[in-house]
């Protein structure tokens, strides 16, 4: 598992009536590789709305379509349902995570 893979999560709570979403893992590489049992991710969306929160993303990373990272909805994961393995973000894309990541966090 590598920042910025792209993987298939079953959803199935009430937040979400999709039965599955795409997620980024944004946490950094350090708590990946650690025992630490969860690490954050960042959902896809298939629509856009311009915020400098998203990053666009589609069939280049492996996706079926044209996406977007939403950075402002954050959530953690248990590395152990992250197995469904869908495809990663190249390192420019990733910068423009990092960035997103800033700008939902009101990091300077």
């Amino acid at each position: 598992m590598k920042r910025g893979n792209f993987y298939r999560v079953n959803k199935g709570n009430k937040y979400d009536s999709k039965s599955h979403r795409v997620f980024v893992v944004v946490s950094r590489q350090l708590v990946i590789d650690s025992k630490f049992s969860t690490v954050i991710c960042a959902p896809i969306h298939s629509k856009y709305d311009g915020f400098p929160s998203q990053v666009e993303v589609g069939v280049e990373e492996g996706l079926k379509h044209d996406s977007a990272i939403y950075c402002d909805e954050l959530i953690s994961f248990p590395k152990s349902i992250l197995t469904d393995y869908v495809g990663a973000l190249p390192d420019e894309k990733m910068e423009l995570v990092n960035t997103a990541l800033r700008i939902a966090l009101a990091i300077d």
